[in-house]
C-alpha cells in the first residue's frame, strides 16, 4: 500500500468517527523443538536435572538405583569429574562416596592444608561423565558416554569453573576427544571449551597397593590445580 492510499484509508475512518487505529501485534513463531540435552540461555543445573528426569536414554537405566547427577558448590571454581557411578554413589545418589571418594576427600582437603589453602570437599563441585552406575562397575560404552556426557557438558557450561580436573582415562577422554590414556595426558594442562583441564589418576586407581608413583604423581597434580586456581 502507497502514501496516497494509507491517507485515503485513514480519511475513510476518520469520516467514520474513527480516532484511533491499533495495530495487531505479529504472532510469534512457533518455538523449535527443544533437546533436553542441548545447553540453553539462562541454563541452570537444576534445569539440567530436571531435563535428566528418570533417564532411559541408554542402557544403563536398567540396573541403576538411583541417579548421580553431582554434589558441591554450584559457584565452584573447581569442578572434579570422574567415570561414573559404584555401588556406595548407586545407592546413595551422591558422587564419590565409597573407598575412592574418601580417598578423593582425603586428598583434596589434606593437600589444600599443607599448602595452605583454606579448601574444603564441600568448596568443589564433583560428578561423573555418566550419571548411572555401568554393571558391575565397567567402563562406560562410547554411545552411554556420549549421551550421558552431553549433560555433562552442560553441567560445566554452567558453573563456568576456572579449572577442571579429569579423573582417569574415561573422564579425559571425553572432555578432551582423545584416545590417549592418563599416563601421557597426567601432569600437563588441556582445555575443554576455553577451560583449563588437568587430568591424573582415578582414586579408584591409587587404591591399588602397588600404584605407589601414582599416588605421588597424583598429589602432585592435585597440587597443581589448587595453586592455579586459588592463588
Amino acid at each position: 500500500m502507497n502514501a496516497d492510499e494509507v491517507r485515503r484509508r485513514l480519511e475513510f475512518y476518520r469520516d467514520l468517527g474513527v480516532k484511533q487505529i491499533y495495530r495487531r501485534a505479529p504472532r510469534p513463531a512457533p518455538a523449535a523443538e527443544a533437546d533436553p540435552a542441548a545447553p540453553a540461555s539462562g541454563d541452570s543445573l537444576a534445569a539440567i536435572r530436571l531435563d535428566i528426569g528418570d533417564c532411559r536414554r541408554c542402557r544403563l537405566h536398567e540396573g541403576r538405583s538411583k541417579i548421580v547427577f553431582g554434589s558441591g558448590n554450584e559457584q565452584a571454581r573447581l569442578v572434579f569429574v570422574g567415570e561414573g557411578p559404584g555401588a556406595d554413589e548407586d545407592a546413595q545418589g551422591v558422587p564419590f562416596v565409597g573407598r575412592a571418594g574418601q580417598l578423593l576427600t582425603q586428598m583434596i582437603e589434606g593437600t589444600a592444608r599443607k599448602e595452605g589453602i583454606p579448601l574444603t570437599r564441600a568448596d568443589v563441585y564433583i560428578c561423573n561423565v555418566v550419571k548411572c552406575r555401568p554393571p558391575g562397575n565397567r567402563t562406560p560404552e562410547p554411545d552411554e558416554a556420549e549421551i550421558c556426557g552431553q549433560f555433562l557438558s552442560r553441567q560445566l557450561e554452567v558453573i563456568r569453573p576456572a579449572a577442571i580436573c579429569a579423573l582417569g582415562s574415561t573422564a579425559a577422554k571425553y572432555l578432551l576427544n582423545t584416545r590417549e590414556g592418563v599416563t601421557r595426558l597426567r601432569g600437563g594442562w588441556h582445555q575443554w571449551r576455553g577451560i583449563p583441564v588437568m587430568v591424573t589418576y582415578h582414586p579408584s586407581y591409587l587404591l591399588r597397593p602397588y600404584n605407589q608413583n601414582a599416588k605421588r604423581e597424583a598429589w602432585e597434580d592435585l597440587k597443581k590445580v589448587l595453586h592455579f586456581v586459588f592463588d
